[in-house]
């Protein structure tokens, strides 16, 4: 019997997560894609990548304690968080949320 070596389904989990940040807004969306990259880094253990699925799962399918289970989760693994994963959700979000390029006015 083959075991599989992901028994997570990164590519539907990615398309979840993106309709879940784009209807929320970028300041919801950064917890969650940090949560998403640390789960996908090998320097995560297997026990806080448990976590962080259950912390994605709640606001994906609804309930209502979603924040509380974000920032939990959050809090937990943050140290998994690189520069290089900073830097990648960053960019990620200013593609979904480009921000408004404003100029001073004088009168």
């Amino acid at each position: 019997m083959k075991m599989k070596k992901n028994l997570i389904d990164y590519e539907l989990l990615w398309e979840k997560i993106t309709d879940y940040a784009k209807a929320t807004g970028r300041t919801t969306a950064r917890p969650v894609l940090l949560l998403y990259y640390v789960l996908r880094s090998p320097e995560t253990p297997s026990s806080d990548k448990m976590l962080i699925v259950a912390a994605l799962s709640l606001p994906i399918i609804g309930w209502i304690d979603e924040a509380v289970s974000l920032v939990y989760a959050y809090k937990k693994v943050c140290r998994y968080v690189t520069p290089e994963i900073e830097s990648e959700v960053d960019n990620i979000l200013e593609r979904w949320f480009p921000e408004g390029k404003y100029e001073l006015i004088e009168e």
